[in-house]
């Protein structure tokens, strides 16, 4: 499996995940890759609940990625705190399908 960052999710996975965290996430994806929710209206894009420094799952960070079966690759496209932010609005699930659709297109 290859995981793949897009610069926004490389500008904020600093702020939600240490390096241990963030190793012990990506071995969770590469154990279950469809574990995220699918959000409807974004061409496949998945939602995964992860622990925060220092919090619970529900109260953590939430992780937008999409997962390329065929090419067994993950692209982390973006990530937020539920706190900061509880859904994607209709226009970020608009521009983040447009960007799915690049990456599975590309």
């Amino acid at each position: 499996m290859i995981f793949i960052e897009s610069k926004l999710f490389e500008k904020f996975r600093e702020s939600y995940f240490d390096d241990e965290s963030y190793k012990a996430f990506q071995n969770f994806l590469l154990e279950q890759p469809l574990a995220g929710d699918v959000i409807q209206g974004t061409g496949g894009l998945r939602k995964v609940r992860w622990a925060s420094k220092g919090k619970g799952k529900r109260s953590g960070v939430r992780t937008i990625y999409l997962y390329l079966v065929e090419k067994s690759h993950i692209h982390f496209l973006t990530v937020y705190a539920k706190n900061e932010m509880s859904d994607l609005t209709p226009n970020e699930k608009k521009i983040l399908k447009t960007l799915a659709e690049e990456i599975k297109n590309g």
